[in-house]
């Protein structure tokens, strides 16, 4: 069946002719279904035979609140939805002082592997369409009451595994009669699938890229990110250099601090060695623990002298921020403890 939330406005057109209607129709419909309508019913500037044959032809889905965590720390909200096939995704929405953002899932379930990340446990279940990623800033944008003015996708999922569908989100979420979030508001996380990362960098969209390196040497990476052992790491940075060149957009490459893994004086002084002069930006996570994995986050001495490090040897550093500290603030834990 026709998902009419994961279509354009001219992707509309043709199906409204087909209902014999007007082809202004599919602007009319398009707003109501990215403006966060429950049925066809509520459209109604829409004449209700047409509702009537919508109702017929179509279903009109909406993600279902399955669990709402609030933290009592900074009022971050983490959101798990129940999907219209039984299976569940996990927003988080996040206020900072330049707006609220919303973390969106891309896939139910994850295969890459990585050791320390609860959402791959139980491997890839599906992609996820363009509607339900939608579904997922539009639904925490009315259900919190917070206007959503960033997107990053960086929850469930390997993005750049459903390229087709996310690329189609982006069409979707940036369009002016949408919600309109421009590129330049959205970030794109990925562990580094490099064919990927070169037909992105083709298109050359205005989105900030962040690639999860999380070592700088192929025997740490590959130990703890079994996508590595494909690629390694000089062919991930050269593929990325290769990007900011196309792009002229800076990469933001995010390192989860572990303790005894990743975190070494050594680890930081060839981190740094490899981003020399490549206009780069680190972003230092401290691990969130995840129930099922042996992992512990840095101490905070490891992660202030390896920042000292970083910044000693000109490399651009920040430390994130810890959001949802109290609420299953890692990624996968919401929809692990739901499915048991």
């Amino acid at each position: 069946m026709t998902d009419l939330k994961s279509l354009l406005p001219e992707e509309l057109e043709p199906v409204m002719e087909e209902l014999g209607q007007p082809r202004y129709r599919a602007g009319q419909v398009f707003k109501w279904l990215h403006s966060g309508a429950r049925s066809f019913d509520e459209m109604s500037d829409l004449p209700k035979a047409l509702r009537e044959e919508l109702k017929r032809r179509f279903t009109l889905y909406v993600p279902q609140v399955l669990s709402r965590q609030v933290s009592k720390k900074d009022g971050t909200i983490k959101y798990l939805w129940g999907l219209h096939d039984g299976n569940s995704v996990e927003s988080v929405v996040m206020r900072y002082e330049h707006g609220n953002t919303v973390c969106i899932s891309s896939q139910v379930g994850c295969r890459m592997g990585c050791r320390f990340c609860a959402s791959t446990i139980g491997g890839l279940v599906r992609n996820l369409a363009p509607s339900e990623m939608i579904d997922q800033v539009l639904f925490s944008q009315i259900d919190s009451g917070l206007k959503i003015s960033n997107i990053v996708l960086m929850g469930i999922g390997e993005p750049l595994d459903n390229y087709d569908n996310v690329m189609k989100f982006l069409k979707l979420v940036s369009h002016p009669k949408g919600l309109g979030i421009g590129m330049r508001h959205i970030s794109l996380s990925t562990c580094g699938l490099i064919e990927k990362v070169d037909k992105l960098a083709q298109d050359k969209l205005q989105l900030t890229l962040s690639v999860s390196l999380h070592a700088p040497d192929d025997e740490t990476r590959s130990a703890i990110m079994p996508v590595n052992k494909a690629v390694g790491v000089d062919k991930l940075l050269e593929a990325c250099s290769d990007y900011f060149k196309k792009t002229g957009r800076r990469i933001s490459f995010e390192y989860a601090m572990i303790r005894g893994v990743n975190d070494t004086r050594a680890h930081a002084e060839l981190l740094a060695d490899k981003l020399a002069g490549t206009h780069s930006h680190v972003n230092l996570i401290l691990l969130n623990n995840v129930e099922e994995s042996p992992f512990k986050p840095s101490t905070p001495q490891a992660l202030e002298a390896f920042v000292a490090i970083l910044r000693r040897r000109g490399i651009n550093v920040t430390v994130r921020r810890r959001l949802g500290g109290d609420i299953d603030a890692s990624c996968g834990q919401l929809r692990r403890k739901a499915a048991r």
